[in-house]
């Protein structure tokens, strides 16, 4: 392990998902003591999305942001909102320069699939009905996410190609939960990992899916066509369950004439990109940003 990160291991939180009022008191206690973002270059605005139900986002334009991500958080389905993913979504927006959709979807169990997708559908349908007022172009818009939030953004993708629409020029993936299979080498055998393993993902999917068969808008990875997809920047960390299913994912999408950058970060664990003081998570926000930017420049 990158030895910059192992000095935090102890800081992230051990505690499973079985008990999504404690995760979810946990994971806002760790969102709220990160360093504050630098948010002086741009505009954020708190909107309503109409839905069923109706669906709070949060706007961050930077000042001459041409194109605009719908973004959703991480946190296993269970946890995270508006104001936990504050810290990423800030950063994303500053590196990128692009306007990011920050979405507040409803949460497992609770909500099972496929409420959160849904409320994303709305907030990608309303972004682009609303690009005009959020001075961006309609051509210019990239769906992406981080963990589960990585899992939505795919899913919507799928979604916007089989309904024709709204038109995505790009998605990013970050660390994604595709496949609730776990049948993976590193989804099998990565127990006790720092902040997500297998017991941990065990559990998000089983709250997520509700009882329910996974479909394709689900768990991508079970999508038996993945051609007609918009280009993907698609990133894996190495002591991560997650991480086989996403370099699968992204060959699967190579195979199927989908351009792909795909970058397998060594040393590095699911969610370690929170330890801003270390290199590599400098360097992996520097590329989230930067791939946003070149894909939605052109």
């Amino acid at each position: 392990m990158d030895p910059e990160l192992e000095a935090f291991v102890p800081l992230f939180p051990r505690a499973g998902l079985d008990d999504p009022v404690t995760a979810r008191r946990r994971f806002a206690e760790l969102a709220a003591a990160l360093p504050a973002p630098d948010t002086s270059g741009m505009e954020i605005e708190d909107h309503t999305v109409p839905g069923d139900p109706d669906v709070p986002v949060r706007v961050y334009r930077p000042y001459g942001a041409r194109g605009a991500v719908v973004w959703l958080h991480g946190g296993g389905w269970v946890m995270g909102d508006l104001d936990t993913e504050h810290p990423w979504a800030a950063r994303i927006a500053a590196l990128s320069g692009a306007a990011v959709v920050s979405v507040g979807y409803r949460p497992a169990p609770e909500h099972p699939f496929p409420a959160a997708l849904d409320d994303a559908w709305a907030a990608l349908a309303w972004t682009a009905e609303q690009a005009a007022g959020l001075g961006i172009d309609p051509e210019r818009i990239a769906v992406g996410g981080h963990s589960s939030g990585g899992n939505i953004a795919a899913g919507l993708a799928l979604r916007a190609r089989d309904e024709g629409g709204p038109a995505l020029r790009f998605q990013l993936l970050n660390q994604p939960s595709l496949d609730d299979r776990q049948t993976s080498w590193s989804a099998r055998h990565f127990d006790g990992t720092p902040s997500f393993d297998r017991d941990k993902a065990t559990a998000a999917w089983r709250h997520y899916l509700g009882g329910r068969p996974a479909t394709p808008y689900a768990a991508p990875a079970r999508a038996e066509d993945l051609s007609g997809l918009p280009p993907a920047y698609l990133s894996t960390a190495e002591f991560d369950p997650n991480r086989d299913e996403g370099i699968a994912y992204a060959l699967r999408l190579l195979e199927a004439g989908v351009p792909v950058e795909l970058h397998q970060w060594p040393g590095t664990f699911h969610g370690s990109q929170a330890v801003l003081s270390a290199e590599v998570s400098q360097r992996q926000h520097a590329e989230l940003g930067g791939a946003l930017r070149r894909a939605l420049a052109g």
